[in-house]
């Protein structure tokens, strides 16, 4: 069995001149609830090579048990500095997709040509496609073979508008992942309460609200694979 995990190469937040890229957390708890059940890795992102790490998922109060077993191992690390350019992956060499979020995807996932196109391969192929907090971003151009959104009639989530306002980035975002999802005709849900873990499933697709629910979402993707 084997996922690929695309991780984003986008590293400037708006025109704040603040550093983004992808969130720590929504790849390590991933990364080691794969690994620890066998499953093989490969890691890709548009430009190869080391994705940016959003500076504020590395910072103390963002750090979780999976973060520090991530950073601590030779092997991840060598794993993140080397990841593969997306245009030189085929879906045809994976079982299913992973997109860690981060701000990073709302910038170049979402509008990135070979992304879509995996997404579009892996759910014409039945296999799974899931995506966390801002990862959901890379389904925003995805079609079916009608030209219909990927995302339409499926349940869905992703990081909320309560919770990008939290952050105090709604005015700095390119689009709302929440309205982006409904504009493409998905069925949003979320948690009650903001940053809670929360997950959903809709046959091929698996999608987490926020960091707390990378775990969750990486859970839902082994039970399809099952």
């Amino acid at each position: 069995m084997k996922i690929l995990v695309v991780l984003t190469s986008h590293d400037r937040l708006g025109d704040t001149g603040e550093k983004t890229g992808f969130w720590l957390e929504e790849l390590a708890a991933p990364y080691w609830r794969f690994r620890d059940a066998g499953v093989e890795l490969a890691l890709a992102s548009p430009k190869g090579g080391q994705p940016p790490l959003d500076p504020r998922s590395d910072q103390a109060e963002s750090q979780t048990e999976d973060t520090r077993r991530f950073q601590a191992d030779a092997a991840a690390m060598a794993a993140l500095a080397d990841t593969r350019r997306l245009a030189e992956v085929s879906m045809e060499d994976f079982d299913a997709l992973f997109y860690p979020g981060g701000h990073g995807p709302l910038w170049d996932l979402a509008e990135d040509p070979h992304s879509i196109a995996l997404i579009e391969r892996a759910a014409a192929a039945g296999k799974p496609v899931a995506a966390v907090c801002h990862g959901p971003a890379a389904l925003r151009r995805a079609r079916r073979p009608d030209g219909a959104p990927l995302v339409q009639g499926k349940h869905v989530t992703g990081f909320s508008d309560s919770e990008e306002a939290a952050v105090g980035l709604t005015q700095v975002v390119p689009f709302s992942v929440e309205a982006m999802l409904k504009q493409n005709g998905a069925r949003y849900s979320k948690a009650e309460q903001d940053f809670q873990p929360y997950a959903v499933s809709d046959g091929w697709l698996v999608t987490g609200q926020n960091p707390a629910s990378s775990a969750a979402a990486a859970d839902a993707l082994l039970e399809l694979l099952r």
